[in-house]
């Protein structure tokens, strides 16, 4: 039903549960592609042992090259991406099926809902303790109150696990390069489905997958991504947020385009920044 699009980076024992976890609570088979940085920790290994398709770079490639290599093996209609540090909860897979059935056409971009240790006021997120890594996770506990946590549909969907149609990843160019190893990628790529006319930013709240927040990212010297993002769009990415998004919002209807008179003002505020720069 999917083409699940995995970037890992030397995270064996993560990617591990988290390739168990699809296998363990998916109401469907879907097909999983890893794209594998290094490797050199076992990862590689195991994917061939497990014969999980992958492609594969001998350094660390970043998100937006991983995840295009990885989507160009895609078989599925569907494209999901997700990081390696995540548990999928029972039945995620069916909820957003019964979201995109609903739909009259494919021009969307969906979240699942993520359950992370620790609160960052992400208004996306549930925030609820079951472990913070693989020694203190308690996947009995996880599995038998995860339903039960309280949580809306929201607006805003840009971060993973993301779902988009194919044909859509490929319209927009997948995830953009310059933007290596991958700081504000993902509204980025939100961004582009703007920009191609998807109004349905969606998180989708009783699809439900559990984020450790095992960052790859401390490990690598990041792009200014908020920089790069007012060059290339002319905005803030908070204006994008806030103002397209909606992000953290209930979700009731397709997202509107941005009052005029507001929008004009945040453009002018992003034009004086970016001539400080």
């Amino acid at each position: 039903m999917f083409s699940i699009v995995i970037p890992t980076w030397n995270n064996l024992s993560y990617i591990q549960l988290c390739v168990e976890s699809i296998r363990k609570n998916s109401a469907h088979p879907h097909q999983v592609i890893l794209h594998i940085n290094d490797g050199s920790d076992g990862t590689l290994a195991w994917a061939k042992a497990e014969q999980i398709d992958y492609t594969h770079t001998n350094d660390n490639a970043g998100i937006c090259v991983a995840v295009n290599q990885a989507a160009a093996l895609a078989t599925q209609n569907y494209i999901v991406y997700m990081n390696d540090d995540m548990y999928v909860l029972p039945n995620w897979d069916s909820e957003l099926i019964k979201e995109i059935k609903a739909l009259p056409d494919d021009n969307f971009m969906f979240s699942s809902t993520m359950i992370e240790p620790t609160d960052h006021q992400n208004p996306c997120v549930i925030v609820h303790n079951f472990g913070t890594d693989l020694a203190s996770f308690r996947e009995a506990d996880l599995l038998s109150q995860y339903a039960s946590l309280p949580k809306a549909d929201w607006n805003g969907s840009a971060w993973p696990p993301t779902i988009v149609h194919r044909k859509y990843w490929h319209i927009v160019g997948g995830y953009s390069i310059e933007l290596s190893p991958g700081m504000s990628s993902d509204d980025d790529f939100a961004m582009k489905m703007w920009m191609a006319g998807c109004r349905i930013f969606k998180g989708i709240a009783a699809s439900r997958v559990y984020h450790f927040q095992a960052k790859s990212t401390q490990r690598i010297i990041k792009n200014d991504g908020r920089k790069q993002f007012l060059m290339k769009w002319g905005i803030n990415q908070s204006t994008f947020n806030k103002h397209y998004l909606k992000r953290g919002t209930t979700y009731t209807r397709p997202l509107q385009e941005p009052d005029a008179s507001t929008l004009k003002v945040e453009r002018f505020r992003a034009w004086l920044k970016r001539k400080m720069m």
